[in-house]
């Protein structure tokens, strides 16, 4: 096998095994088939550049055909955004197609079925149909009406289409195998009545065709000879392969349905009913929102078609689920940007900087680099003045060893210009630093050549001249949850994970050179990030998205409160070896205050998990987390909580068994919790262990109490 075969993916495989096998190369056909229920997201993103991608490497059409066939969730805005999307990704369709093109002949084949005895209508209400389908492990039950007569089937299938019965009176169910191991196979819906208007239809149609019975029928229709799906349509290939085999001619090409894993990303949800419902309840400003996972919320954050196509490439196309890491998208666009987005300077928390030995009236324009990744980019002119911003937080008074900015009595380079040096500062009466007063050596100026433009300095700034600034609105955005799995946890709405600050806007100033910068314009702002000007931004008014920063933050605090974790686990190990009790006691409040500063609920859940055992230290460090950080009683399983009380009851540990006792007591459980641990406590009053100390049985007579 060649190299080239080996980086071939499994879809790909099956292609090159099926044209090795005689199917001709030119009956090759792929199609992009989205509901217009909502618009496309990056989960999306994986399967257009898939499909999309295969026709480009086998120069094969793909079809966009919309799977239009619940008129009470579609809207032609979908319709238009999708394709917008489609063509700011850079594909291109071969035809426009939609499932309501096929709604005629799909009513024909119907008629067929139900006249070769295949299909039926069913008059039950849905809460029956559901009972009667059985269980996995238990058989479905025939409906009373399975065996109508064809006649009534048609009569009462002609009735549905004409409108003459409301909605849930009847439907149209496939006659297949109530017995079948595949639930899906158990006589499934292929017809309902909706009295709604279509978005192209209009109200020509009462009935609508199911997902099922409308998928495969539209590939057959248009020859698609590839149907590729995600895995959650493994077990509906069965159907799909029936509803063909119904009305297959073997003189056409058979389409085959083949599955692949969807993308999961951590930090983000991918349910449009989720993410309509951030829409709907004003989390988001729109599906367009620059924190929303949509494609057209990606594009206005600052993302760059080229940078989704490359995650989509870099995540490869799989069998088996996987998360992925929001990191690696990210990383896409930064490698991305940094090639092709211009440096400018920008200042977002400025304070106010003089430079008094420069001349009054003084100006300069100097030369900077627009992009040193692009040897093509050229130069700008930036002015310079004698009063400048700087980022507040590149000045300290008085600086530790390691803060390689501005501090007085040291120097540092503001970036293409000179070097300074902090004199003095000017304060307000609340003893905020208004001003800094500098001085600038007057030959180092940048690129001049003279000896004391090559001298080595600590650290160099961005700034902005202040007569020549340009006030913007700078919006900081960040991810929309602050948990890595929000719509994974039992009991708990993804809505509480939303990220308090998502968004945070703020005035900056940037360099006078952005001025006539138009919507979709992306730049890096120097030691700042990526930043993208808004479509809300005018001519008067300019507005730049944070599209992202130079530095992965998210995977820096991921570090930092795994250290955390770590570092509290081993001053648990300390707590039993020191020797009196207020050193137990200062312990015990700095890993509280470390664990009360973590806010990742799926760390902190598994961290509490993982410590359930019976290891003295684990035991109270999961005791700990229950007292100490952000997460409810609520939030645990119940059954793991009556594990961890049992065996630290039981632990030969009396700091383990006084804090659990301590935990009972004082923290929100329900009395009846609190009492099924009674006995156990008994125990311990009636029949102290070795280890009890006074403290822990005053703690046992409270709580008896």
């Amino acid at each position: 096998m060649s190299t080239e075969e080996k980086s071939l993916h499994f879809i790909e495989q099956i292609i090159e095994e099926n044209l090795t096998n005689g199917f001709p190369q030119n009956k090759l056909r792929f199609r992009f088939p989205p509901e217009p229920n909502g618009y496309l997201h990056i989960g999306h993103a994986k399967s257009i550049c898939l499909n999309f991608g295969l026709g480009l490497k086998y120069n094969a059409p793909v079809n966009l055909r919309f799977d239009d066939t619940n008129p009470a969730k579609e809207e032609q805005e979908y319709v238009d955004a999708i394709k917008e999307d489609l063509q700011w990704l850079g594909f291109q369709w071969d035809k426009e197609l939609y499932a309501s093109d096929y709604f005629q002949q799909l009513y024909d084949w119907a008629i067929l079925l139900i006249k070769n005895g295949k299909a039926y209508i069913d008059s039950q209400s849905s809460e029956a149909m559901a009972e009667q389908k059985g269980t996995p492990s238990q058989p479905g039950v025939d409906s009373p009406y399975r065996n109508r007569s064809i006649e009534e089937n048609l009569a009462l299938f002609e009735g549905m289409k004409k409108g003459d019965f409301g909605e849930g009176t009847h439907v149209l169910r496939a006659k297949i195998d109530m017995a079948s191991s595949n639930m899906l196979m158990r006589d499934p819906i292929m017809y309902r009545v909706l009295h709604k208007e279509h978005h192209r239809t209009g109200d020509d149609w009462c009935i609508y065709p199911m997902y099922d019975y409308t998928h495969g029928e539209s590939d057959y229709l248009e020859q698609v000879s590839h149907s590729i799906c995600t895995l959650e349509f493994v077990m509906h290939r069965e159907l799909y392969n029936w509803f063909l085999d119904q009305i297959y001619d073997e003189n056409l090409v058979r389409p085959h349905q083949y599955e692949f894993a969807r993308l999961n990303l951590n930090y983000t949800v991918m349910s449009k009913r989720k993410l309509l419902q951030l829409v709907q309840e004003n989390f988001v400003s729109g599906w367009d929102d620059p924190r929303m996972p949509t494609i057209s919320g990606l594009r206005r954050r600052g993302y760059t078609a080229a940078s989704i196509r490359k995650f989509c490439d870099n995540i490869g196309v799989a069998k088996r689920e996987n998360i992925i890491d929001f990191s690696l998208l990210e990383f896409c666009l930064r490698d991305d940007l940094n090639k092709t987005a211009p440096r400018v300077m920008a200042v977002l928390d400025p304070v106010k900087v003089i430079i008094t030995n420069y001349p009054e009236g003084k100006e300069e324009l100097l030369d900077a680099e627009n992009n040193q990744e692009d040897e093509n980019a050229g130069y700008r002119k930036v002015p310079f003045s004698k009063e400048l911003y700087i980022e507040r937080e590149d000045f300290l008074e008085e600086a530790p060893a390691k803060f390689f900015r501005l501090s007085l009595g040291n120097e540092v380079r503001l970036k293409n210009a000179y070097i300074i040096k902090g004199e003095s500062v000017v304060k307000d009466a609340a003893g905020n630093i208004t001003e800094i007063h500098v001085t600038y050596d007057t030959d180092s100026l940048s690129g001049s050549g003279t000896e004391a433009s090559k001298r080595k300095v600590a650290g160099t700034l961005h700034w902005v001249s202040i007569q020549h600034a340009v006030e913007a609105e700078v919006r900081l955005y960040d991810r929309l949850f602050i948990d890595e799995a929000p719509d994974s946890h039992k009991e708990k709405n993804f809505l509480e994970f939303i990220n308090p600050n998502s968004l945070v806007i703020i005035k900056g100033f940037v360099e006078p050179s952005l001025a006539t910068a138009v919507s979709g314009d992306k730049f890096q702002f120097q030691r700042l990030g990526y930043f993208n000007v808004d479509k809300d931004s005018t001519s008067s008014k300019l507005v730049f998205n944070k599209t992202v920063g130079l530095k992965d933050a998210w995977e820096e605090k991921g570090k930092k409160d795994n250290n955390s974790i770590n570092n509290a686990l081993k001053d648990i190990n300390k707590y039993f070896k020191v020797g009196t009790r207020e050193e137990r006691i200062a312990i015990r409040k700095a890993i509280g205050e470390t664990l009360a500063g973590i806010s990742n609920y799926s760390l902190l859940q598994n961290s509490f998990k993982k410590n359930i055992n019976n290891n003295k230290s684990s035991l109270l460090f999961a005791n700990l987390i229950l007292k100490y950080s952000v997460l409810k009683t609520a939030d645990y399983e119940i059954e793991e909580l009556q594990k961890l009380f049992t065996m630290s009851l039981r632990s030969e540990s009396t700091f383990v068994r006084s804090r659990a006792i301590l935990n009972l007591n004082k923290l929100d459980f329900d009395s009846e919790f609190k009492n099924s641990f009674k006995d156990e406590i008994l125990k311990l009053k009636e029949n102290p262990p070795k280890s009890s100390t006074e403290r822990e049985l005053e703690f046992i007579e409270d709580f008896l109490k």
